[in-house]
Order: structure tokens, then C-alpha cells, then sequence
């Protein structure tokens, strides 16, 4: 009877220790999930941000502009203008 009665206690220790074990990895993982779910969020965020700046960059109000003072481009005149049709 003692002899099992040890072996029960031995496997209530264990199973204990695998409970606690097994929730320490559980909030280990929570803590990455979350940690990795606000970088997502700050990605997104930059992303944002990012595609603000492109859409900034890539105006043709601006390109415009450049063109003019940097470039010292200027529209061609009408008879510098040729129309070229594709062929179909």
C-alpha cells in the first residue's frame, strides 16, 4: 500500500509540475503575441505614413514644380507638338 501511495504522489507531482510548466509557457507565448502584435501595429502606422510621403513626393503639382525651376522645363508650343497615331 505504501508503494502506492508513493507512486500516486509521485504522479500528482509530476502532473502538477507539467500544470505549471505548461502555464508558464502559456503566458510566456501571450507576452510574445502581444509584444508582436504592437509591432504590427507600429508597422501599419509607418505604413501610413510611408504611402503619405510617396503620394507627397509623387504629386504632379510637385514634379511640376521641379521641372520648371530645377529643370527649366516649360510646355512645348503648339507647332512643336506631333501627333503620332498607333497603328491598329
Amino acid at each position: 500500500m505504501l508503494r502506492l501511495n508513493l507512486i500516486l504522489i509521485a504522479i500528482i507531482l509530476a502532473s502538477a509540475l507539467g500544470g505549471v510548466a505548461s502555464q508558464h509557457q502559456a503566458r510566456k507565448l501571450f507576452t510574445t503575441l502581444e509584444r508582436e502584435q504592437e509591432r504590427a501595429r507600429q508597422l501599419e502606422i509607418e505604413w501610413g505614413q510611408l504611402q503619405l510621403e510617396q503620394s507627397t513626393w509623387a504629386s504632379h503639382a510637385r514634379i511640376e514644380k521641379i521641372a520648371r525651376e530645377r529643370l527649366r522645363m516649360k510646355p512645348p508650343a503648339a507647332g512643336q507638338v506631333l501627333a503620332v497615331e498607333a497603328p491598329q
